[in-house]
């Protein structure tokens, strides 16, 4: 295991198209990943077209001019990787881990469907996947107990007009009304070398791996320009406690409590995160300490940092009644736990443990060559700067308990509160 300390190799430049590159060798093992993040989400998209960033995660695995739909699942398992995607607010990644000698296998799949996707793209594909996106739609929100919280969250938290308030899966009605003109249209806009990151770490030889991604993505032209995001700014705080209340078919109730808190990459941030695991990382946490184990009115509870890097930051509980307790009385213990670290900062030693988890969990990460290449991407995207990585135990370090008691008191009061209840149907709504 790499020293906490050492600092990890990165070396990053751009290819004339704009497309930026990060490598990072590793070579303790014979393996390496490729992590390719597209600056685009649902942020991005226009009103009555909802749904187009998670559904074009689902276009691109459907085959390019070279690559026949499913081909690139097909390709890469038969190689001994593994591969996926995901959709967020304002980013798309896809990513590869393979054997190292199969890197240009990777880079080759990741290329054509950049540079090559409209010739395959066609409706009965479009059609097709339109259908899985409504139906994993119908699986995991629809019909899925308290599955509607992350499109109910950020709906809550940001204003109508918020590039982040509508849902990251889309309505069915924007979904049904897509064209094939919107889809590729959409392509052009967004997926330009130009609007992307590439990073590639594990097992390489840093002069090859630049040779083949100016081989296969050297040529594919600059985008056209990208439509502006629509203001991102809001007020640091809520101003009010702010609440919804959701009847479900649930068996208990369950609360989301959120504060604004610093963007990533701020300042701010890494003592609003060190708060988060504070609050709710582990069986030593406040939150499991007070809620679960002394009070007994939750079954689990945690929190967490959204890591939005645009407008505001989200601080998130998520916490589960016991069977029999009330959603008031739930969200009063939240609340309790909040205020106690709010008025008297952290205890003794407590701020300490939060850094040696986040120290841990940190250094444990990077010796996974795809959880370093994720964070390289992730680092580039937002913050243009991947070197950054070195950066961050020491900002995490830089944190104290004068900061922690500041970023509490300043961002968990009841003036920023926003609440997030579901109720079993059964129960009637409360006031």
């Amino acid at each position: 295991m790499a020293e906490p300390n050492a600092a990890i190799p990165i070396e990053t430049l751009r290819l004339e198209n704009g497309l930026r590159l990060t490598l990072s060798a590793d070579r303790t093992a014979p393996i390496v990943a490729v992590n390719l993040w597209y600056h685009v989400g649902s942020a991005n998209e226009r009103e009555g077209r909802t749904g187009f960033a998670h559904l074009f995660e689902h276009m691109l695995f459907q085959g390019s001019e070279h690559v026949a739909a499913n081909e690139h699942f097909e390709l890469i398992q038969r190689a001994g990787g593994t591969l996926n995607g995901s959709t967020w607010l304002d980013r798309t990644n896809y990513f590869e881990t393979v054997p190292s000698h199969q890197l240009e296998l990777a880079l080759w799949l990741e290329a054509d469907r950049m540079g090559r996707l409209l010739p395959a793209m066609t409706q009965e594909k479009l059609d097709t996947q339109r259908d899985v996106v409504k139906n994993e739609r119908r699986w995991s929100v629809d019909n899925q107990p308290y599955g509607s919280w992350w499109e109910r969250l950020p709906a809550l938290c940001f204003p109508a007009s918020h590039p982040f308030h509508h849902s990251l899966m889309g309505s069915m009605e924007d979904l049904s009304a897509a064209s094939l003109e919107d889809v590729t249209t959409f392509f052009r806009t967004y997926y330009t070398p130009d609007n992307a990151v590439l990073s590639i770490a594990g097992d390489i030889d840093e002069d090859e791996a630049l040779r083949l991604v100016d081989r296969h993505f050297g040529w594919i032209p600059r985008g056209n320009g990208r439509p502006p995001l629509a203001d991102m700014s809001v007020p640091e705080k809520f101003g009010t406690w702010l609440r919804e209340l959701v009847e479900d078919d649930v068996a208990v109730p369950r609360i989301f409590l959120v504060c604004r808190t610093p963007v990533f990459g701020s300042a701010g941030y890494y003592a609003a995160n060190v708060i988060a695991t504070m609050l709710g990382t582990g069986r030593g946490s406040r939150l499991h300490e007070t809620l679960v184990r002394e009070r007994q009115l939750a079954s689990t509870a945690t929190a967490f940092t959204f890591d939005l890097a645009k407008g505001t930051d989200l601080l998130v509980v998520d916490a589960t009644a016991r069977p029999g307790v009330a959603v008031e009385a739930l969200e009063q213990g939240v609340a309790d736990v909040l205020d106690e670290l709010r008025m008297n900062g952290p205890r003794d030693g407590e701020l300490a443990r939060a850094l040696a988890q986040t120290e841990t969990d940190f250094v444990t990460s990077m010796q996974s060559s795809g959880d370093r290449a994720e964070q390289l991407s992730r680092l580039a995207t937002y913050l243009a700067d991947p070197g950054l990585l070195n950066d961050q135990l020491a900002r995490y370090r830089a944190v104290t308990d004068d900061s922690v008691r500041m970023m509490a008191s300043d961002r968990l009061g009841p003036d920023n509160r926003a609440s997030l209840l579901y109720v079993p149907r059964t129960a009637g709504l409360v006031s």
